[in-house]
């Protein structure tokens, strides 16, 4: 067996949508939303089952990016809700390819809306006994017109903070950073490091969770204990230990454990191979079906659990991720987001997530930034041999060189 200490995170990664797929579709719609009116966390059942899917497709993208030997914690929610930003400011190719990415081709852009404003609202409240919270916010170059039913329609639906600033001022760099911590507690207190020159629009979304475990591990049993990497090599490990009854169950090829966070609303479900697999396999083969198999064949049973004390700060560029998983048009110059701007062209230049996680005796703390940056598409400009040029005529087949020569001087007629 060679495990690896990303799988445990596994849980974490698509419980935010995962937890929802028993509930009602929801009767509401973004153009009459707000928190006071959605009053109970609904979640259609396709929409669940359709983003857990996303969460598992981007999972293993990265995890392929990363390699065998790499730590990876991602956040399908904080990325698909970015995303879902954005597919409100584009049209045609660019949005169909957005929306199939997200798994919502299935659906109207109307329908995701209700369920993302339903999520904004009520997903933070659903366990008292958890702390919760979820931030949108849009920034955009003074110089760079935004169009107002795109603004309107991230505060409508996602509840997003819009912020018009210098882009040539260095303190704007550090007014998006505060923004990024402020809603991380602290947890992500950088996202950007500079602005570039072309860039006109940021997105950006911010989750933030802490619970303490239903159960918690005794500090006075955690022991060290060795950890075999993917490598076979070992290191010491804080071997937290825990002894009572969890839902658990065995697949073929791992068995798995629900670690219940709070009120039993959130929790960990952590997957430990079999002694003649990996990690990397266990999580090649996570899907909507499998997963919600897995969910089906938990039973309560009494057990003696130990999981590692780890914390982890990790940061990736998922542009490359997310052109592999079907919106690649998003990135190039044949982008079409007229719906931010009707005039001029844009792409998206670059997405990215910082990302935390802490898990101790207590509970876990997780955080999450998605940054969405929108660009300019460059404009073609004109080759000019406007300075002394070399010239060469040839034959193509034989290679054969007829002449070389270098204007210095075209007006020059006589030399």
């Amino acid at each position: 067996m060679k495990p690896t200490p990303f799988l445990s995170l596994t849980g974490l990664i698509a419980v935010f949508f995962l937890m929802a797929g028993s509930c009602s579709k929801p009767a509401v719609t973004p153009s009459d939303t707000d928190s006071s009116a959605t009053g109970a966390l609904r979640v259609s059942a396709s929409f669940a089952a359709q983003t857990s899917q996303f969460a598992f497709d981007l999972a293993h993208q990265v995890a392929k990016e990363e390699g065998q030997a790499k730590n990876f914690f991602v956040s399908p929610l904080s990325l698909h809700i970015a995303l879902g930003m954005l597919l409100n400011g584009a049209d045609g190719q660019t949005a169909q390819e957005i929306q199939k990415t997200l798994k919502l081709d299935a659906q109207t852009l109307a329908e995701a809306n209700q369920t993302y404003r339903n999520l904004t609202d009520n997903l933070p409240a659903v366990d008292p006994g958890v702390t919760f919270k979820l931030a949108n916010s849009v920034w955009s170059r003074t110089t760079f017109p935004v169009e107002t039913s795109f603004l309107s329609i991230l505060k409508q639906t996602f509840d997003a903070e819009a912020s018009t600033q210098d882009f040539n001022d260095p303190a704007t760099v550090g007014k998006i950073n505060v923004w990024a911590s402020e809603h991380t507690n602290g947890r992500i207190p950088k996202v950007l490091d500079q602005i570039q020159p072309d860039n006109v629009m940021f997105l950006l979304n911010a989750l933030y969770f802490k619970g303490n475990w239903k159960a918690q591990f005794n500090p006075e049993q955690t022991v060290t204990l060795p950890f075999t990497l993917a490598s076979g090599s070992q290191v010491n490990v804080p071997m937290m230990r825990l002894d009572g009854n969890f839902r658990r169950a065995f697949q073929p090829g791992f068995s798995a454990v629900e670690l219940p966070y709070g009120d039993d609303k959130f929790a960990m479900t952590v997957l430990l191979p079999a002694e003649n697999t990996t990690a990397d396999a266990v999580l090649a083969n996570l899907n909507q079906t499998s997963w919600t198999d897995l969910q089906r064949n938990m039973t309560l049973s009494k057990i003696d659990f130990g999981l590692p004390r780890f914390t982890l700060n990790y940061a990736i560029n998922l542009t490359s991720a997310l052109s592999t998983l079907g919106m690649p048009t998003a990135f190039t110059n044949k982008a079409n987001f007229s719906k931010i701007n009707a005039k001029q062209g844009l792409l998206l230049s670059f997405v990215k997530q910082n990302t935390f996680i802490a898990v101790d005796e207590k509970g876990t703390e997780a955080a999450a930034v998605t940054t969405g940056g929108m660009s300019t598409t460059s404009i073609q400009l004109p080759t000019l041999y406007n300075r002394p040029f070399v010239l060469v005529i040839h034959e193509k087949t034989s290679g054969t060189i007829l002449f070389v020569g270098k204007i210095a001087d075209p007006t020059k007629v006589n030399s």
